[in-house]
């Protein structure tokens, strides 16, 4: 499989605080990537680093075979970050049609996208209401929405189901599967939600800014004789004490 995301012994701090020490990571095209582990632990410095928001102090990243940051790789990387950053006084529509026109997108690629995403996280009957009036939980769909608008190859979402109904983060999951599957994208989950972590592909468990554990859900149960994802994340992050 193509590697589409390579880091090399990055490491990042802000002021005398080590917030990412030493990281390698890799992945690849048709897969989904859990990076799990408590808050404050890295894991949103690690996917910024893959986005450009934040550069290394030491190591390399790069993306498609290019070094971040990099403008124009924005075209391919979908981004929903852990805050909403929405337009509170513009609708649901107008946050997606101004999104939509930051990206290489003809009119009727632009409707069909913004109909997809509407769709996909249940806003079609919503887009006419201001922002602002949305709740947590619809902002985080609208935030997911934005991600997908221009079918980007690498998908990275930063806690994506937070304050999601159940039915809801299971059609999400559904689609997911379907992008990597189908359209063989390259998908990287942050999550505190253990269940999550066991539908993905590979795992990296993040702990004060170091990878303490990484390999497939099975092979992480099994290193750690554990029975379920919750007992892997305990048994390892003691190991690490």
């Amino acid at each position: 499989m193509k590697e589409t995301v390579t880091m090399k012994n990055v490491s990042k701090s802000f002021g005398n605080k080590v917030v990412l020490d030493n990281i390698n990571f890799s992945a690849e095209e048709g897969r989904i990537y859990g990076l799990i582990g408590p808050s404050g632990a890295g894991k949103t410095t690690l996917v910024k680093m893959i986005v450009g928001m934040d550069i290394p102090d030491k190591g390399s990243v790069q993306v498609l075979d290019k070094k971040i940051p990099n403008l124009k790789l924005l075209q391919e990387i979908g981004y929903m970050a852990q805050s909403d950053a929405l337009y509170t006084e513009l609708t649901g529509k107008e946050n997606l049609m101004f999104f939509a026109s930051l990206y290489k997108l003809n009119k009727t690629e632009k409707q069909q996208r913004l109909n997809y995403a509407a769709d996909l996280v249940n806003l079609t009957e919503h887009l006419n209401i201001k922002v602002g009036a949305y709740s947590g939980g619809m902002k985080r769909r609208l935030s997911l929405a934005i991600a997908l608008l221009q079918n980007p190859k690498i998908l990275i979402l930063d806690e994506p189901t937070v304050g999601i109904d159940p039915e809801l983060r299971f059609n999400i999951w559904n689609e997911l599967f379907r992008l990597k599957n189908k359209e063989r994208k390259t998908i990287i989950v942050t999550t505190h939600v253990m269940d999550e972590a066991e539908r993905c592909d590979f795992i990296a468990m993040v702990r004060d800014g170091v990878l303490i554990a990484t390999g497939t859900p099975n092979e992480l149960k099994e290193q750690y004789k554990a029975n379920n994802f919750d007992e892997v994340f305990l048994y390892a992050g003691r190991k690490d004490l």
